[in-house]
């Protein structure tokens, strides 16, 4: 148990990767707060299953684009667990919908940019106080922060990119604290993300295309963001670092 006894937050904790992720952090010993901001049913059912493993959760509801709401996601977390937080992982976010350059209004925009970045702007913000030498962040990017997203997701793509940007910083400005700050660009992973926002037969044809012949699972994911989180990835910082099948090579 590589994490034992550490405390992480894990924004969209509750479901698909975010559930795998608090899955594994708990697996590895660690204190989880599993973050939501709607479906509270798959984020118990998250904590259900932490339980039952012998694990360590609370759930706790913030919408992360909101500052007030972001502190008291950490209050809770330190109610719950101590004052330090060892662990940010980022997995919030979303498409909200594909739209071409002539139906993006600002609402639009600005809807999709808060849900992507601002939101690990104010999470890292809001836990970096609270964190020692030798903690992490990871954060979720995407390979549409790479090559520019497929048909309709210039602003998703465009959000993620701000997040691999940010990572960076970040692991500059964090790291003489001890603080390491990494990112994971997703390539097409089997969620839920999917079956709202891709058509049947692009993913099959996506699958297809790719070296190994098919979507990633969100385990896969996790295990690549636990990695990042644990000591075992000690003098990695400022990576933002590829899961995607072989899709792209940075």
């Amino acid at each position: 148990m590589t994490l034992n006894n550490k405390v992480a937050i894990v924004t969209g904790g509750g479901r698909d990767i975010g559930r795998a992720v608090s899955l594994k952090l708990a697996a590895e010993g660690a204190k989880v707060c599993i973050n939501y901001a709607n479906d509270s049913a798959s984020a118990e059912e998250t904590l259900r299953l932490i339980e039952a493993a012998g694990g360590t959760a609370i759930v706790h509801k913030a919408d992360v684009t909101d500052a007030t709401a972001v502190d008291g996601l950490v209050a809770a977390t330190q109610a719950a667990f101590g004052d330090t937080i060892d662990i940010l992982i980022n997995t919030a976010g979303g498409m909200v919908a594909r739209k071409p350059l002539a139906d993006i209004d600002e609402t639009f925009f600005h809807t999709v940019m808060n849900l992507n970045m601002t939101s690990v702007f104010l999470t890292t913000r809001a836990v970096v106080p609270h964190m020692g030498e030798g903690a992490a962040i990871v954060n979720f990017a995407s390979l549409a922060g790479r090559d520019g997203g497929g048909p309709g997701a210039a602003i998703y793509a465009t959000s993620k990119a701000a997040v691999m940007t940010f990572t960076r910083a970040m692991a500059k400005e964090l790291g003489p604290k001890g603080i390491r700050v990494n990112a994971l660009c997703c390539g097409m992973i089997s969620t839920r993300f999917h079956d709202d926002f891709t058509k049947p037969e692009v993913r099959q044809a996506v699958a297809g295309s790719v070296p190994l012949r098919r979507e990633g699972r969100p385990q896969e994911a996790a295990e690549t963001a636990v990695f990042l989180a644990s000591d075992a990835a000690g003098y990695i910082t400022g990576a933002n670092i590829d899961v995607n099948g072989g899709a792209s090579f940075s």
